[in-house]
């Protein structure tokens, strides 16, 4: 059976994608459980695996060099899948923050891979990295030398410390731009999440952008089938889109999560933040055609599956 090496993999992404792969293989997961959200919810997510015999977990922050090599040394994985990072566009405070864990983080676990000889490097960059685009479909061909955020500047360097290691090195490396994830066990400070809590409250929704802005919201399900197909994916180097290939208004979103909660939203309008991109939009043609990667959960079907999760299942 291949070894998993998981970083983040106690948070959303991450121990959802450990639930789909902890009956083809063994998983090392590694988290830092850092305290940028409730880490109770963490320590939920990844509850269930911990008297699995496929899984083994590493409280360890991948901004250290020496825990990694321990790491690696000890368990000797066959794919690492880097779904560790500072997120957040809007936080401006500290450019350090973002550099440690998406850059120095990304490089480290890049010289692991190179000392220790692994197979396949899959990493999560993100839509961010396009900027301000507007009016057309984002395609990976496209320049990404204007990031409008701190979190989006730490992608792109990211991105390029992953080619120089397969260019220099011989590493297989994917870097897979997610488009606005959501779904079941999302971080609460995202925008799905915190609207339909704030809904649910009865409290004020804060819509940026006047209610125009507009994204491509992908169900992490979908996600998740576009890691798996990657997976088996050979190539040297390669950047895939994944997101839902369908753009969705702000105030369209905010409408759909408020009729299934069978509640009245109320709105409180805000300018858009300057780290805030207007618009996303994913052209998926090349994960299709290379990988076969096809979404399939429509907004309406997945905002219906995130409100009954929320209301049935969360912990906080």
């Amino acid at each position: 059976m291949p070894k998993y090496l998981i970083t983040g993999g106690a948070g959303f992404i991450g121990a959802n994608l450990i639930n789909r792969l902890i009956g083809e293989g063994e998983i090392i997961c590694v988290d830092n459980f850092n305290d940028y959200y409730n880490p109770e919810i963490k320590e939920d997510n990844i509850k269930k695996f911990k008297n699995n015999n496929n899984f083994r977990l590493y409280r360890e922050d991948i901004c250290s060099l020496q825990a990694l090599d321990k790491i690696f040394n000890e368990t000797t994985p066959d794919i690492v899948i880097n779904l560790a990072a500072r997120a957040g566009v809007r936080d401006i405070s500290s450019a350090q923050l973002y550099i440690d864990t998406n850059v120095t983080g990304t490089a480290n676990l890049l010289e692991m891979s190179k000392k220790y000889n692994i197979k396949k490097i899959i990493t999560a960059s993100s839509s961010s990295v396009y900027g301000n685009q507007n009016g057309e479909k984002f395609k990976e061909n496209m320049k990404t030398d204007r990031p409008i955020s701190i979190y989006a500047a730490t992608k792109i360097a990211a991105e390029n410390l992953c080619y120089s290691y397969s260019h220099l090195f011989g590493l297989n490396i994917i870097c897979l731009r997610f488009f606005t994830v959501y779904g079941p066990m999302q971080r609460p400070d995202m925008a799905i999440h915190k609207f339909t809590k704030l809904i649910d409250k009865g409290l004020p929704v804060e819509v940026y952008g006047y209610g125009e802005t507009a994204r491509d919201y992908t169900y992490i399900d979908d996600i998740i089938n576009g890691i798996k197909a990657c997976i088996d994916y050979d190539t040297n180097f390669e950047i895939f889109n994944l997101g839902s290939g369908e753009v969705v208004k702000l105030k369209y979103l905010v409408d759909l999560i408020s009729k299934q909660m069978n509640k009245k939203a109320i709105i409180k309008q805000m300018p858009l933040p300057k780290a805030d991109a207007f618009y996303t939009a994913s052209d998926i043609s090349k994960a299709n055609t290379l990988v076969g990667y096809e979404p399939k959960v429509k907004i309406e079907d997945g905002i219906e599956k995130f409100v009954n999760w929320f209301m049935h299942e969360r912990i906080c």
